[in-house]
């Protein structure tokens, strides 16, 4: 049986996407109830899959990671087997903060940082290039970041 969020459920999702980090008390007077109940909506969101975690954000160039590139890129072909390789092995690479199977002229879309050009470098020369069956490979830089958001939008929660 699916889990029917209310109104609450969902200030109580908002409040969070903002700060994980609210103690308890607090989030309970924002969303009008006592703390017990309040906790027991939370710990249900996280049993019922959706609070998937809970992280802290860091600057990326306080930490020495300014440069953001987005990578474009095409496999030789689009196997099963080739996929999955591909998966996993960019896994496991710090760099890459997202990836994602597209649909259109190319096959994956990644976003990586580095501390500089240089070390894009290195990461294309002795790790990218290096995966087996890659045929392009388009890189774009970014210049500024106009927009870095992580709440989701909510609205459409309440609306079945």
């Amino acid at each position: 049986m699916a889990y029917m969020l209310d109104a609450i459920d969902k200030h109580i999702l908002e409040i969070l996407q903002q700060d994980a980090t609210i103690p308890n008390i607090e989030l309970a007077e924002k969303v009008h109830l006592s703390p017990s109940p309040c906790s027991r909506r939370v710990k249900n969101l996280h049993e019922q899959g959706f609070i998937k975690r809970a992280v802290t954000l860091l600057e990326p160039d306080k930490v020495g990671l300014p440069v953001s590139v987005f990578i474009q890129v095409t496999l030789n072909h689009q196997v099963k087997k080739e996929l999955q390789h591909f998966e996993s092995t960019i896994g496991q690479w710090p760099e890459v903060m997202e990836c994602y199977l597209m649909t259109g002229d190319f096959d994956y879309l990644l976003r990586v940082v580095v501390p500089n050009l240089h070390a894009y470098q290195e990461f294309l020369d002795k790790k990218l290039t290096e995966l087996p069956g890659i045929d392009h490979i388009k890189s774009s830089f970014s210049l500024k970041q106009v927009r870095y958001h992580t709440e989701l939008p909510l609205d459409q929660l309440l609306e079945k």
